[in-house]
């Protein structure tokens, strides 16, 4: 009997999920509906203030707002800070969807819209949906998931092709080379899946590139 009540109370709670979900996807759409022209960038939250990498990230936040773009980020510290920082201060629309985590990940006060998520693959839904070009600057596991799932929906045509670009070609070069050496000579993806990426390490060449796509 014991056990069979705690099977019910855990199917209720998987229900009562569901519910949470729609919640917090209905927010997200309704609060980021008037969002417009949005670049998405992602990066570590490792990354502290006077790094190349931080520097160059709020560079292109400031670059982004002043051509008319809004800035989504993660919302946290690190590359996510910066792009936020950059985009605030030159006035621009600057968005931070912060994941909930026990460690590392604290919204940044650079945001000036905030969404707080719960679950992971919401938030990645909402990068998407939402953002006109991808920069990836270096990160981790978080930032390799993001890249990797733009790729894949690009190439199985699930949404619109964008750019997608990665900064820091010191950090990002050896990933490329495998995928040419690798996937792409094991017959395992296409010529095409490898010409989606772009490698550009300045900020204002970013933005130039972006705006060969994205007219506003």
């Amino acid at each position: 009997m014991e056990k069979q009540y705690l099977i019910d109370a855990l199917s209720k709670e998987e229900s009562w999920r569901i519910f949470r979900i729609m919640a917090e996807f209905v927010e997200s759409i309704e609060v980021l509906s008037s969002i417009e022209n949005a670049v998405t960038v992602f990066g570590s939250a490792r990354v502290k203030p006077g790094d190349k990498y931080y520097s160059a990230a709020e560079e292109l936040g400031r670059l982004l707002a002043q051509s008319g773009f809004s800035v989504i980020t993660g919302g946290g510290p690190g590359i996510m800070e910066a792009a936020n920082k950059g985009a605030a201060e030159a006035g621009g629309q600057s968005v931070g969807m912060n994941i909930k985590l026990p460690f590392e990940q604290k919204p940044n006060p650079y945001a000036t819209l905030q969404l707080d998520y719960k679950y992971f693959f919401i938030r990645k839904v909402m990068f998407v949906k939402y953002a006109v070009a991808y920069v990836i600057m270096p990160g981790g596991y978080g930032t390799m998931d993001e890249f990797f799932e733009a790729l894949t929906l690009i190439q199985t045509k699930r949404v619109r092709s964008f750019p997608v670009i990665l900064m820091g070609r010191d950090y990002w070069q050896g990933l490329l080379d495998w995928l040419r050496d690798s996937m792409l000579q094991k017959d395992m993806i296409l010529p095409f899946d490898v010409e989606m990426i772009q490698i550009i390490d300045e900020p204002e060449e970013v933005v130039k590139h972006i705006k060969k796509y994205v007219i506003i």
